[in-house]
């Protein structure tokens, strides 16, 4: 969401920031609306100060036995009238509501332009990667035939874009997950949390998930949404509150599932684990003060490359363009993975600074040591990384030429020390 105020002052960058994102002009309909809004209060502040003083005039009129009849008529008249124009006010602020919530947040100065991934600019590479002696296949075809993933029987109960991992290919997953919780919380200083997977629509809308990504989630009957990520809970926590300063900067992490429901993505990576409509990760949210929050994107970013490089995987670190991130965030980081099997590098994590875009939307505010106003907190969130990825990515990093895969030594203590995975 956005600052009428600012809008109202600074229209052309406002309609800049959203050509960036390949949105036409939206200043002049704003303002529009809001000097209809702002126009309707003040003529209903003053309808209800003449309802206000004729009402004194009944009681007067009353009180010195008068016949006020005229007066009494005229506050029905005024009552009405005012109903009329408090009514005419909630539906121009539904409708500015409605067109702010539809714009994605503005980018900030040195995102790179652009409106697709074709002008996302590499910052660095980290690794080499590995080279084989052996043509190296994908993960699918490596668990398939160790007996560890089968595809077939998850279609069988749920259809399409869904797994089932079996023996060592399941701990795997589930080391993975630990692994990074225990990266994150013991090392990087985020608390972990255990969040609600199903959320109601005021969460969803807070992170800018509602009302533009509806055919990208999944519903229940009765109204809850399951979430697309763990940001969505995790930055809610804050929703509706005013924070102290002394307790920023606030970083939390979880695993969960997540749900989506791929709306749009249909041929693209359909077979395999790269995009299901089920699968787990490793959440960063970060709660920060304004000033802070360019350098926390950056600690936060290291902290998921820190995954990475202790499972020896390389990887690349680009900056995404205006038009290719995502709806809430302001500047955004991906991590994309060298995956052998697709001789392709593959995102694994997206780190983004939203600013103030998701709190103004949450009302989560906080106060500055000796100052009594509050102020909009600024809210990041990562993937820490998606989990099914990175096991996609350690599974073909880490093959063999006989098809079974090396376990990364950082990984051992979680799979019971075992070296080695092969056949069922």
């Amino acid at each position: 969401m956005f600052d009428l105020k600012w809008i109202r002052e600074n229209p052309e960058a406002f309609d800049a920031g959203m050509a960036r994102r390949g949105v036409p002009p939206q200043a002049a309909r704003v303002a529009e609306l809001d000097a209809r809004r702002r126009a309707l209060i003040g003529e209903n502040q003053d309808l209800q100060q003449r309802r206000n003083a004729a009402s004194k005039q009944i009681g007067a009129a009353k009180s010195r036995g008068e016949d006020a009849a005229g007066q009494i008529a005229d506050v029905a008249e005024l009552k009405q009238r005012l109903q009329d124009g408090e009514a005419g006010e909630k539906t121009v602020s539904a409708e500015i509501g409605e067109l702010l919530a539809g714009l994605a947040n503005i980018p900030l100065d040195e995102v790179p332009d652009g409106l697709d991934d074709t002008t996302n600019q590499e910052v660095r590479r980290v690794g080499e990667p590995r080279t084989y002696d052996f043509e190296p296949k994908q993960h699918f075809e490596l668990g398939e035939a160790l007996g560890l993933m089968d595809f077939e029987a998850a279609a069988a109960m749920s259809g399409a874009r869904f797994v089932v991992l079996k023996g060592a290919m399941a701990r795997l997953e589930r080391a993975l997950s630990a692994f990074m919780l225990d990266l994150q919380t013991g090392e990087n200083g985020y608390t972990e949390v255990s969040p609600p997977f199903l959320v109601r629509d005021d969460a969803m809308f807070g992170t800018g998930q509602l009302p533009k990504f509806a055919d990208d989630l999944f519903r229940t009957e009765d109204g809850f949404w399951l979430i697309p990520t763990a940001e969505v809970p995790l930055t809610n926590l804050v929703r509706g509150q005013i924070l102290d300063e002394s307790d920023l900067p606030r970083r939390v992490t979880a695993h969960t599932p997540c749900f989506r429901s791929e709306a749009g993505s249909a041929g693209k990576d359909t077979r395999g684990m790269i995009r299901l409509h089920q699968f787990s990760k490793v959440e960063l949210v970060s709660i920060s003060r304004p000033e802070d929050s360019d350098a926390e994107l950056e600690r936060m970013t290291g902290c998921a490359e820190e995954v990475l490089k202790r499972l020896d995987l390389a990887y690349r670190v680009m900056l995404l363009s205006a038009g290719d991130m995502g709806f809430s965030a302001r500047k955004t980081y991906d991590l994309e993975v060298w995956l052998p099997g697709q001789n392709a590098y593959r995102e694994i994590s997206s780190c983004s600074n939203c600013g103030d875009f998701q709190a103004r939307r949450m009302n989560a505010r906080y106060r500055r040591a000796g100052e009594k106003g509050t102020r909009f907190v600024h809210t990041l969130n990562g993937s820490g990384l998606a989990v099914g990825r990175t096991l996609v990515a350690v599974v073909e990093t880490h093959q063999n030429a006989d098809g079974t895969v090396t376990v990364p030594e950082a990984l051992r203590p979680y799979m019971g020390g075992v070296e080695l995975i092969g056949p069922a």
